[in-house]
């Protein structure tokens, strides 16, 4: 019984682990959307300016806007996908922490029968 605790506690960690890493990854697809959507408009304000570099090459901005657009919306999918994920390794990390406190709970109570069962047999000797 104490070997499945213990596997069940590595498992809570493990879990936790897995969470982690997809709230992390999470992040970062977010960060690289924002990182481009700014890049899009900067692109697009500077192409709005009368710099001359806009005016010489439209189509190089329009592909570079284009672009960046296109990252973020990639970015912002793989974040949703993410999600999704974060809430399966949630759930899962749910199930095994009150498996891993049921078989606890259940171990300790055979523990404390044990001891009273010890006592109990005991008493008896010691009224001899």
């Amino acid at each position: 019984m104490a070997s499945r605790r213990e596997r069940l506690k590595k498992l809570v960690v493990v879990q936790e682990q897995l969470k982690a890493l997809h709230e992390t990854r999470h992040a970062g697809f977010v960060a690289q959307a924002i990182a481009a959507e700014s890049e899009a408009q900067s692109l697009a304000e500077s192409f709005d300016s009368t710099d001359g570099m806009p005016q010489l090459f439209p189509e190089l901005y329009h592909r570079r806007i284009s672009a960046a657009i296109n990252r973020q919306q990639l970015n912002l999918g793989l974040a949703r996908f993410e999600v999704g994920k974060i809430a399966t390794a949630t759930a899962r990390t749910n199930m095994v922490e009150r498996a891993y406190r049921d078989v606890r709970r259940r171990d300790e109570r055979d523990s404390a029968d044990r001891e009273r069962l010890e006592i109990i047999e005991r008493k008896p000797s010691d009224d001899k």
